[in-house]
């Protein structure tokens, strides 16, 4: 496995050398996203507004954080990842129409979300869950927090992170997927296993 250090905003060319199985570490800025802010996003999208933030080159991390101000300025105490299946049915939308090129969360995502991802070249990579306290303290700033009337863990964090990490690429822009080829490989050794009992 390979490890690799990346920079937002990410290019096509960072997304396009990552593998399903490489160690990523993530410096720049992530913005957070869970099913309240998708579903705003969507509707920004459907009325043709602008978002209140930019997306393009940047990582998508699903999570919804616990923050508190210490001395007027928000402090990031917690950001374990979301589980992503939550985020199939917009997660296309937000690929193709803004140019998210890395989606962060856990547990894999969905087909329509991998065929968005070969066409539009972006890739999924898992922050290991029960971890939020290792999350938050790669964040070194909070940069903004937008739509708050939607609550603490739904806003949209904007935050600026050094080595966010290890993450793992589980789906990458070629379409190949680290679940899918793990269960696989997981139920050809069980038929193995119990043909030989």
């Amino acid at each position: 496995m390979t490890s690799i250090h990346l920079r937002t905003p990410l290019t096509e060319s960072d997304i396009r050398k990552l593998s399903a199985g490489d160690i990523i570490y993530v410096s720049g800025i992530l913005v957070t996203a869970r099913d309240a802010a998708h579903k705003r996003i969507h509707q920004y999208l459907d009325e043709s507004r602008p978002l209140p933030f930019n997306l393009n080159g940047l990582a998508l991390y699903h999570s919804g954080p616990l923050a508190k101000k210490v001395d007027g300025r928000w402090v990031i105490l917690a950001a374990g990842p979301t589980t992503s299946m939550r985020m199939e049915d917009l997660e296309y939308k937000v690929i193709e129409s803004l140019g998210v090129k890395l989606i962060i969360g856990k547990g894999g995502m969905g087909e329509k979300t991998v065929k968005a991802m070969m066409k539009h070249c972006a890739a999924y990579a898992m922050f290991t869950g029960g971890a939020a306290v290792l999350a938050a303290e790669h964040i070194r700033e909070v940069k903004d927090v937008i739509w708050m009337d939607l609550g603490m863990p739904e806003a949209v964090w904007i935050i600026e992170v050094e080595d966010f990490g290890p993450l793992i690429v589980t789906i990458d822009s070629y379409g190949n997927n680290l679940v899918e080829r793990t269960i696989a490989e997981a139920e050809r050794r069980k038929t193995e296993i119990l043909r030989n009992l």
